[in-house]
């Protein structure tokens, strides 16, 4: 009996003496995540502060005017495209192209309509589901909406080049395990680059779609990207120069109204 007895305290005394280097080492993890989240929150406020603070988070809406250029496979087409876009927080998107302003585009809520001189119509899914990605995985929704969740997970992954720029790089994780990752100028800790991922419905494979920020300037206070380039799978897709920004402008009460576009352009 007292062998047995001896037998489990031995036993005993073993599985104590490994469970705790085991604790040591999953507390020693766990201030490590700790301490990383911090600093990937660090770097975000501080890009946040660098693109305006208050004004930035506050904006009612931003009105872009300039000219696009289309790229295939890395070559680019001819001439560019002249371009008015408006968006307004959180899901009000209007394009006008051309230089009468007679094709324009509606991105509302989850829907995408175009309006010609033949009248509306609604946008081909595919498009419209490429442009609300790019929206939902948006620097924008990413501290507006993903970093107020608790359930979203920061990572700070160190510093990497971008745009020829010594970059600080972050990613997030939302509740739902979509994921953005961000880099930020160490020195200016204005945005240079967005990333994430997506997977094709048909094809199952994954696509990388990545936005660069450059050529910034004040505007009403706020550091503005004037140059946009957007790449697909390390591809660059479509090119953006900036001629006029403006923010927080008033709308006429109608503006947003499909209807009242198509009126206008059949005149």
């Amino acid at each position: 009996m007292r062998t047995w007895v001896r037998r489990m305290l031995r036993a005993a005394i073993a599985v104590v003496l490994l469970a705790a280097p085991m604790a040591t080492r999953t507390q020693t993890t766990d201030d490590a995540g700790v301490k990383n989240a911090k600093q990937a929150r660090a770097i975000l406020d501080a890009m946040v502060k660098a693109l305006g603070g208050d004004a930035w988070l506050h904006m009612k809406n931003q009105v872009r005017q300039g000219h696009a250029a289309v790229f295939y496979h890395g070559q680019p087409d001819l001439g560019t495209t002249k371009f008015w876009e408006f968006h307004q927080w959180p899901d009000h998107d209007r394009i006008e192209y051309t230089a009468h302003r007679d094709v324009v585009q509606f991105y509302v809520g989850r829907t995408g309509m175009e309006v010609t001189f033949k009248g509306k119509a609604a946008l081909p899914q595919e498009q419209v589901d490429d442009y609300l990605r790019r929206r939902d995985h948006s620097i924008e929704t990413v501290i507006k909406s993903w970093l107020n969740d608790p359930a979203t997970i920061l990572m700070y992954e160190g510093q990497r080049l971008a745009e020829r720029h010594l970059a600080d790089q972050v990613t997030l994780i939302s509740a739902q395990n979509e994921a953005v990752t961000i880099q930020t100028d160490t020195q200016t800790h204005l945005p240079l680059r967005r990333t994430f991922q997506w997977r094709d419905p048909l094809y199952k494979d994954k696509n990388t779609d990545a936005e660069e920020y450059d050529d910034y300037h004040p505007v009403d206070g706020l550091p503005t990207a004037f140059n946009i380039t957007r790449f697909k799978n390390g591809d660059m897709v479509r090119q953006m120069y900036l001629d006029h920004v403006n923010y927080n402008q008033e709308f006429a009460g109608d503006f947003w109204d499909v209807n009242a576009a198509e009126r206008r352009i059949k005149k």
